[in-house]
């Protein structure tokens, strides 16, 4: 095994086409939409994301639609607006959003109140983790076009294991790896253009490649990034903003998506949104999404692969995340060879993953349309987990890694199904007396 290296434990135009199976709204993780090719098992590939129609794709895209900013389709149905404040919450599945309504009493009453032609969830991107899904978000695009298709993936020019989120390569520039201008780019030339983030993000790479364009303010708390946000919007010009909260998802792989400080970071949130309805101007446009859901996974199911020799037969790079793992095999394997090794995971495993290669995931429209520079960034073999399992190859992650509670990257339900909510702003309320 070569060239294998640690990456950070996880925290939390050219395309060719692909045609994406659209996805079936209350089946998502059993639905039988892509088969596999014949005699590689009996588990059936989940339909690919809406990329195109309903996804985390569309959000930025349509916001800008909704602001008459040429170029743009509004595929999410937005009225037309003057203002748009967009909310990504990191790591709010709507499964864990439903469950938990009664700490979101704000949120609650908007969801109550309806959103017309607006749909009310959206598809992450494929793998449904941050990188791939953010950079969805920001270009417009599905990771098999953006290339960020992992938490970590292949760099094939420097064979070896590159991270796309905070432990970025120092030799990859963000701007090759994701060569595509961003929303925030395209419609800085029409409207003001603003992110509002947590400063450590102001010049990081994940920023530089998928995020980049108009100006960026920080805040280290929720209250001043709030404050932040209504200082931007008070402008009499159209304007498109970026808000972006981490917390819930920092509290999720810590302590779990079930726990006490889970809810208490999603009473947060619920507040965060309440005082952007308050000190918004009126009538701006505010929607809430998230890049990606999350599950609980037990101790006792978060397992060690590289102790499992047959796991690893022909392999020469282990990447990915402990939900969805990238292998890349050596050189000159063959079809039988990869045969052999999906055979290896499925007697290991069973019913508990899916298995599947990269032409299965291509074809299945998992990554969208794939672009050949980002194709060589997938694996040759995938394993998704399909109940509460997290693998691990301890070669190459810290020993910290394996204390991750909530967890995310696969193609269930709870983790690839993420809310959309939209409300216009109240605004300030005029003074007393």
């Amino acid at each position: 095994m070569a060239h294998f290296r640690q990456p950070e434990p996880a925290e939390d135009q050219l395309p060719v086409p692909v045609l994406a199976p659209s996805l079936a709204a209350d089946a998502a993780d059993t639905a039988a939409a892509v088969p596999l090719a014949a005699g590689a098992g009996p588990s059936p590939l989940p339909p690919a994301p809406a990329f195109g129609h309903r996804s985390i794709a569309e959000v930025l895209t349509s916001a800008a639609a909704s602001l008459g900013v040429p170029g743009f389709e509004n595929k999410l149905n937005l009225p037309a607006a003057k203002r748009v404040c967009v909310v990504l919450a990191d790591g709010l599945g709507r499964n864990q959003l439903k469950q938990k309504s009664a700490h979101t009493p704000f949120l609650r009453a908007v969801q109550q109140a309806g959103q017309g032609q607006v749909p009310v969830s959206l598809d992450s991107a494929f793998p449904s983790t941050t990188a791939a899904s953010l950079a969805s978000f920001g270009t417009g695009l599905s990771a098999g076009q953006h290339g960020m298709v992992g938490y970590d993936v292949l760099d094939p020019d420097q064979d070896r294991v590159v991270n796309m989120l905070g432990n970025w390569d120092a030799g990859v520039d963000p701007r090759t790896w994701q060569p595509f201008p961003t929303v925030f780019e395209r419609a800085a030339e029409h409207v003001d253009v603003t992110t509002v983030s947590l400063p450590q993000f102001s010049t990081s790479a994940m920023t530089e490649a998928a995020l980049r364009g108009g100006r960026f303010l920080t805040g280290t708390t929720s209250h001043a990034r709030t404050e932040a946000a209504a200082e931007a919007m008070a402008g009499a010009g159209p304007s498109l903003m970026y808000f972006y909260v981490n917390e819930l998802d920092k509290a999720g792989h810590r302590h779990g998506c079930q726990s006490a400080q889970w809810e208490h970071q999603l009473e947060e949130l619920d507040a965060t949104v309440r005082r952007l309805n308050a000190t918004l101007p009126a009538g701006t446009t505010v929607l809430l999404t998230a890049d990606h859901g999350m599950v609980d996974v037990p101790e006792s199911q978060r397992i060690d692969y590289s102790a499992e020799p047959a796991l690893l037969a022909g392999v020469r790079h282990t990447a990915g995340e402990p939900r969805m793992v990238h292998l890349y095999l050596e050189d000159g394997t063959d079809d039988a060879a990869r045969s052999r090794l999906l055979a290896n995971w499925r007697s290991r495993f069973g019913d508990r993953i899916w298995a599947f290669t990269r032409e299965e995931a291509i074809a299945g429209g998992l990554f969208g349309a794939v672009r050949a520079e980002a194709a060589l960034r997938i694996g040759d073999v995938m394993i998704a987990a399909r109940d509460a399992l997290a693998l691990y190859d301890t070669r190459r992650v810290r020993p910290t890694a394996l204390e991750v509670v909530g967890q995310h990257g696969s193609l269930t339900k709870a983790e690839r199904e993420v809310p959309l909510l939209y409300f216009q702003a109240d605004g300030k309320k005029a003074p007393r007396g």
